[in-house]
């Protein structure tokens, strides 16, 4: 049983302040007041009967005690989003086939998840997932070789396709951590930085591309590479920079000491990821699995990057239907 004042509120803004070290960061990823925040603080540390976090340094930085109860209160945290992820996924029993298609943005992380989640809830279904581009997929979606697929999308309607919205990931600018320009200088082709691109016959190079048609920027490039974690990896090294968005960046974990995440100068632009699938569908499977993967995405990928980049807070989210 909980002592009395710990809530669950209060080991989200916990988990937050630790991540950050900033009242206001803090405030910004859990959507509470600042005031607020500090308050369920006061609760949690009087409950637990110790300072978690030094108060008084900037950033502020956990206590040993704190740094003990992140370890405990982190992995509680993820439980229990996965297990409200999988109670989602109520009605696919009756499924006697089901393929499903997932851009690789989420192939190190999410898939995995949901592929454990849909498995357990589709006793006696044949199930098959792959991986692919976006516009493979939502073609291979429109030829009925998939049933459903989770991909980006370039805003246009889809023939003959329900579209089911399920995130909106910005584009940002990413620099070796030692950068010490200004996202405006790049691009204006003012740095001796090159830029980075993704290959040409991508999705995200296109709309890459229109925004910078838009606002006549030319940025030429003597690389084009496929795939998110060799881009990052790419930057990380110091090879170049590039534009991106949180979902692309959020693969490459593994490089992030290397790496700094900018906002894009305005106007402002973003991708949207929305779940496909053919119009002939009448039961609640697609909009039962929708619902499992913003959970899926608001647990293991918004809320962990909003903790970092509390900047990203209005334009990164999920989306309602």
């Amino acid at each position: 049983m909980f002592k009395k004042g710990v809530t669950l509120r209060g080991i989200e803004v916990f988990e937050a302040l630790a991540s950050s070290g900033s009242v206001a960061q803090a405030a910004a990823a859990t959507g509470l007041s600042q005031p607020a925040v500090s308050q369920q603080m006061t609760n949690l540390e009087t409950a637990i009967g110790a300072a978690l976090i030094d108060h008084g340094r900037r950033p502020m930085r956990l206590t040993q005690a704190g740094e003990s109860f992140l370890r405990h209160a982190s992995a509680a945290l993820t439980q229990l989003r996965l297990a409200q992820s999988e109670l989602t996924v109520m009605d696919l029993a009756n499924l006697s086939d089901l393929s499903l298609g997932v851009i690789d943005d989420f192939d190190n992380d999410l898939t995995p998840r949901l592929a454990t989640i849909l498995a357990d809830s589709m006793a006696g279904c044949r199930f098959r997932m792959i991986t692919d581009g976006s516009k493979d997929l939502i073609q291979a979606v429109q030829d009925k070789a998939l049933h459903i697929a989770i991909a980006a999308t370039s805003g246009d309607a889809k023939s003959g396709l329900i579209e089911l919205p399920l995130a909106r990931d910005p584009f940002i600018i990413v620099t070796p951590h030692d950068f010490a320009g200004s996202p405006a200088n790049l691009l204006a082709g003012d740095s001796k930085l090159p830029f980075l691109k993704y290959e040409a016959d991508q999705m995200i190079a296109d709309q890459i591309n229109n925004h910078l048609t838009r606002r006549n920027i030319i940025l030429s490039s003597q690389f084009e590479i496929g795939s998110h974690l060799a881009l990052m990896a790419m930057v990380a090294r110091g090879i170049g920079w590039a534009i991106t968005t949180p979902f692309g960046f959020g693969r490459a974990q593994r490089f992030h000491d290397a790496l700094k995440a900018h906002a894009l100068p305005p106007p402002a632009v973003s991708r949207q990821i929305s779940l496909f699938a053919g119009a002939d569908w009448t039961g609640p499977v697609p909009q039962n699995i929708a619902a499992t993967m913003r959970q899926l995405l608001q647990a293991h990928m918004i809320a962990p990057t909003l903790a970092q980049m509390p900047w990203l807070s209005g334009s990164f989210h999920t989306l309602d239907v």
